[in-house]
């Protein structure tokens, strides 16, 4: 099983390396870090990362001058040193006014002034470099008529083929896995997101030419036309959908997390067959202990807080398109309540400027940060919250799915609280266990909140219906992989029955090992 992060953060992988190997399957989980290479249990299955090469900062761009900018420092990490070394001046002078005040009108005095002068004009042109710097990159992030002449330039000559030029950073994870894939011949390889279907796909390949059938699985998490960011319409998603079109054609499945997304990738890439479709639901396998909760405790007592506090959570990655700012100035509107955002260590920098957004709108003590914890126990440790809180925008991707959050909330048995994204808005109408309110409504958010709060039981008794969160399950959904894996081998039932196998391969026994990794090199 191949994935483009540090396995660690990725919930959906570990459970799936966990009940496949828990079913028979001899599964290894090969991931990428920045890190040294590292190798650990998954239950039965084994994890191991590899070192991927970083990006290459700082860019030959960021070195040259610009006439616009011309008082810009050489790069970002530039600006970045001298800016906080003169945050430090200043601290240190008011540091120092305090601790040894001087008589006014005597020489000290004078000298002190006039140091005092020559400070605030070296920081305010060092605020005027650091200004210039970030007006710099953010005119580099702009696409200029030579960028997009180069852009179309690679399609019209090299087809889907031109990532090579729009991306070429995409062949770092081939130079990190793909020695390790091929070292221990897999039989399935299980590639999660794009970037990991090249190398899957190249994997086979290689075994092809070796003699020996690989089957290649592709797990589309999120589906690609629908992200955003910055220049994304015009290099990047260009250069992935070119990546995704080279390498597709040799995936004998396609699995994803929506019956939404399956549909659209079936349309989109006219696929013979509709792509299954596997949740992204909690784990329920695993028993909760005492020493379990004594560990990891629980959001409220994380926060600090009684029983009788409304408590709001968050529980997710961090950034401006999933809402919580808007979480925040709702709290004006909720004397009382306090707000939990379970985000780790993702988007420290977005992170950062909620907080200085809670200060601002004066409500900082009523709003907290937890860590993360084990995705297994992510349902027990939301429980004690009130709310379970899915603000998002409407960006494609928040339309097509019921996320990760969606159905650790209902885990929770907590109330929700959803913008009216399609999907998520459709299932809590549908169900009665939660409210819908407006994208980017803070007074309809804080209005949600409040209907929420009032009735809470009402909500949660849509949790009472015993087939709602039994069908909402990883071990329900694991089987569709199983299933998979025993058809692609031509195992067990469904060799009995004769189903055809991509490959044309039956063994007795097969050793699936899902995109296995091998030992680290000496």
């Amino acid at each position: 099983m191949l994935v483009d992060n540090d396995v660690a953060r990725d919930s959906r992988v570990q459970k799936a390396a966990r009940s496949t190997a828990a079913l028979g399957w001899d599964v290894t989980l090969l991931g990428v870090t920045s890190d040294a290479t590292a190798r650990w249990a998954v239950g039965d299955a084994v994890a191991q990362t590899y070192p991927v090469a970083p990006l290459p900062r700082p860019r030959r761009r960021d070195f040259r001058r610009s006439l616009r900018h011309p008082l810009a420092y050489p790069t970002p990490q530039h600006a970045d040193h001298f800016g906080k070394l003169a945050q430090l001046r200043r601290t240190d002078r008011v540091f120092l006014a305090g601790a040894r005040p001087v008589a006014p009108r005597t020489p000290r005095w004078a000298a002190r002034k006039v140091t005092g002068l020559l400070r605030r004009v070296q920081d305010r042109w060092v605020a005027a470099r650091v200004a210039q710097t970030a007006a710099k990159e953010a005119g580099h992030l702009r696409i200029t008529r030579r960028d997009a002449l180069g852009y179309r330039l690679a399609g019209a000559v090299r087809g889907h083929r031109a990532w090579r030029s729009l991306e070429p950073y995409l062949w770092r994870y081939e130079v990190a896995l793909g020695a390790a894939v091929d070292a221990l011949a897999p039989d399935i390889i299980h590639a999660n997101d794009v970037r990991m279907l090249g190398v899957g796909a190249r994997a086979v390949r290689r075994a092809r030419l070796a003699g020996r059938e690989v089957a290649l699985v592709w797990d589309a998490h999120e589906y690609l036309r629908g992200l955003r960011q910055p220049g994304a319409q015009r290099r990047w998603l260009p250069a992935h959908l070119g990546y995704l079109e080279e390498y597709l054609p040799l995936a004998d499945a396609v699995v994803t997390v929506s019956e939404p997304i399956a549909d659209l990738l079936q349309r989109d890439h006219q696929l013979a067959a509709r792509p299954l479709v596997v949740q992204n639901v909690p784990s329920v396998d695993r028993p909760v202990t005492d020493e379990d909760r004594r560990r990891y405790g629980d959001i409220r007592a994380a926060c600090g807080l009684g029983p009788d506090t409304p408590l709001l959570v968050y529980s997710g990655a961090a950034a401006a398109q999933r809402g919580i700012g808007n979480a925040v100035t709702a709290l004006r509107l909720l004397p009382g309540a306090h707000l939990a955002l379970v985000v780790g260590q993702s988007g420290p920098r977005y992170v950062a400027r909620v907080l200085e957004q809670a200060v601002r709108q004066g409500v900082r003590q009523r709003v907290h940060l937890a860590s993360y914890v084990p995705h297994w126990y992510v349902p027990e440790f939301l429980s004690t919250a009130d709310v379970g809180l899915i603000p998002l925008h409407h960006w494609p991707n928040h339309e097509l799915s019921l996320i990760t959050k969606f159905f650790e909330y209902s885990h929770a048995r907590l109330p929700l609280v959803t913008s009216d994204v399609a999907t998520m808005a459709a299932m809590v109408q549908r169900t009665g266990q939660g409210e819908v309110f407006a994208a980017e409504d803070c007074e309809d958010l804080a209005r949600a909140v409040r209907a929420v709060l009032a009735d809470p039981a009402r909500y949660r008794a849509a949790y009472d219906n015993p087939a709602l969160l039994s069908r909402w399950t990883w071990e329900e959904e694991v089987q569709v992989l199983h299933q998979l894996y025993a058809r692609l081998r031509g195992v067990g039932a469904a060799a009995e029955a004769g189903v055809p196998v991509p490959g044309g391969r039956t063994p007795d026994r097969a050793r699936a090992r899902v995109g296995a990794a091998a030992e680290p090199a000496e």
